[in-house]
């Protein structure tokens, strides 16, 4: 982290929009477009499509953009604090990364925050048509789609999960989702990538895929590279 004053006290006193604050941020460490999407994996356009306000990045992407900018997840927008070990679906409130629940994709934190834990799980909610950008990053990463269902591209290989339908891999493969279908999707999504900004995750990244079906109980094709 580079010296000076505090880059999250700074960016929350501007009031600007997520786009407008990266942005910002980007031009205090004077780094180009190109130098940021480079560093976290991405596209220049798509970069430059978050800090237009046209694109909205997954918490996952927002994630490796923060490393990138060096500063935490929570200068951007305020990320839910997991300090009871137990939530209650009439109390737990849904957040999204552009600060506007119920216009793009929307999540609830189920994890909990304590020394050492390395489990950060979320309840996500995709709207019809969303599309997530594809990226790569440490750790693993399983998802059970609960309403709806989803397509999963893994290094390239496209598969349909449908509601009981799960799949865990390791998260240094390259992988994207898309809700393919008219109807919201609800998944529940568990990694070991600290997209809270707990502290730093841990684990070791393995190289296989598990994909299970809703009533059936073998295991579909496990893939080795």
């Amino acid at each position: 982290m580079a010296d000076g004053p505090d880059p999250s006290a700074a960016l929350e006193a501007t009031g600007a929009n997520l786009g407008e604050r990266m942005r910002e941020r980007r031009k205090q460490l004077r780094l180009t477009l190109q130098q940021v999407a480079d560093q976290a994996g991405f596209s220049v356009g798509f970069i430059s499509q978050i800090e237009r306000g046209i694109t909205v990045p997954s918490l996952t992407s927002l994630v490796a953009v923060c490393r990138v900018l060096e500063v935490d997840i929570g200068s951007f927008f305020p990320s839910p604090r997991g300090e009871s070990p137990v939530t209650r679906r009439r109390t737990r409130a849904a957040y999204a990364v552009d600060g506007k629940p119920g216009s793009s994709v929307t999540y609830e934190r189920l994890s909990a925050a304590f020394p050492g834990n390395v489990l950060r799980s979320t309840l996500i909610h995709e709207p019809p048509g969303f599309r997530s950008e594809p990226m790569s990053h440490e750790g693993e990463e399983i998802f059970f789609i609960l309403e709806g269902a989803l397509t999963l591209e893994i290094d390239g290989e496209r598969m349909i999960l449908e509601t009981g339908d799960s799949a865990h891999f390791p998260s240094t493969r390259t992988h994207a989702t898309w809700n393919h279908t008219d109807q919201p999707a609800t998944i529940l999504h568990t990694c070991t990538m600290d997209v809270f900004g707990d502290g730093a995750p841990s684990g070791r990244p393995e190289t296989t895929l598990a994909v299970t079906r809703a009533g059936d109980p073998r295991q579909l094709r496990p893939k080795t590279r």
